[in-house]
């Protein structure tokens, strides 16, 4: 039985309460940190304009991007599933399974570094990776490149967009990575709560969000208007994989991966690099109370038991669901360049 949602326990509420007071819209803390911000990073080189949205899109969606034809980008990253794929592992073209969890592509325009291990630093680094890898569309760049330059609507449309500058790596790049920026977070009830909406979220995600900034120390990793530090973390989750250790040898980064974004988390489940957790409830339970396997070699300093009882994890999801905005309803095409 939930805090609050049947009166619950009346002491540890009145203490949430009275730590809501400390951080809700109001107080002496600045809360602007949890605003998005007016306007989405782009390089100077790639500054957004509707011609690179739309070829961006074209190319997001069209399977023939792919060595056969099937997969798409949006195959792995898609709307309906918080722009990830709802399975744990990403599955490429012939069904080929990959070795991670597909990340979701929201917000990752605020990103300092793509991929679980960060090891792209820029959308547009980031962009070809999949195009290449054999778990995911298998396709030589080179040969992808012949394949567009042969179909007259591209040619125009990467006209268009870049104009001069032909279909090379870079424009591909630039215009898959300049569609990915479009890809960012709706107002959710907890932005409009920060805003001074009282009214905006209930009781118990008001405690729960009392509960992230405090007790769980969820801000340790979990910060900012994104709800994430950018950094690397090892969660204790006992597999094999060395993470971003495998790019950089630093003791630190053993087993650590990324840290995800939080907007829309309720949609991108299952979660954690491995796709092992299935539920947003297990995967607050996990980094809530030390990991999966606390005693797992190298895991985050971070990652500790905070003590957190069944009512004081439901709070948290309760606080969480409160960071789905609403669709972005970014259109599919059904039609593709000839």
């Amino acid at each position: 039985m939930k805090m609050k949602r049947d009166h619950g326990n009346a002491l540890l509420s009145l203490i949430v309460g009275m730590t809501i007071m400390g951080t809700s819209v109001g107080a002496s803390e600045n809360l602007s940190k949890w605003l998005r911000p007016e306007a989405v990073p782009a390089p100077k080189d790639n500054q957004i304009t509707p011609e690179r949205v739309e070829l961006g899109t074209f190319l997001y969606f069209d399977t023939r991007l792919s060595r056969d034809g099937t997969v798409s980008c949006a195959t792995c990253h898609n709307e309906a599933n918080g722009w990830s794929d709802g399975v744990p592992k990403a599955i490429g073209i012939e069904g080929r399974e990959g070795p991670r969890n597909s990340p979701t592509v929201l917000n990752s325009a605020y990103q300092i570094r793509q991929f679980w291990d960060g090891r792209a630093k820029t959308l547009e680094e980031q962009a070809l990776g999949p195009i290449e890898a054999d778990v995911e569309m298998d396709i030589d760049l080179d040969e992808l490149l012949k394949r567009l330059n042969n179909i007259e609507g591209y040619k125009v449309l990467f006209e268009n967009a870049y104009p001069g500058e032909g279909i090379t790596r870079d424009t591909l790049a630039k215009a898959i990575a300049t569609f990915e920026r479009t890809v960012v977070s709706t107002e959710a009830p907890f932005d409009r709560y920060i805003k001074g909406d009282q009214n905006a979220i209930d009781d118990n995600a008001k405690q729960g969000f009392a509960l992230f900034t405090g007790k769980a120390h969820c801000t340790d990793c979990h910060d900012g208007f994104n709800f994430t530090d950018g950094s690397f973390h090892n969660l204790g989750l006992g597999d094999a994989d060395e993470g971003r250790y495998g790019l950089k040898k630093r003791a630190a980064w053993f087993h650590a991966f990324k840290t995800p974004t939080l907007r829309d988390v309720t949609k991108s489940g299952p979660y954690f690099h491995d796709g092992s957790i299935k539920t947003l409830a297990e995967a607050t339970a996990v980094c809530g109370n030390g990991g999966r396997f606390p005693n797992s070699e190298k895991v985050s300093p971070l990652i500790v038991d905070r003590g957190l009882n069944q009512e004081e994890l439901e709070l948290l999801v309760d606080f969480l669901k409160t960071l789905e905005g609403e669709p972005l309803n970014i259109k599919e095409p059904t039609q593709f360049p000839q």
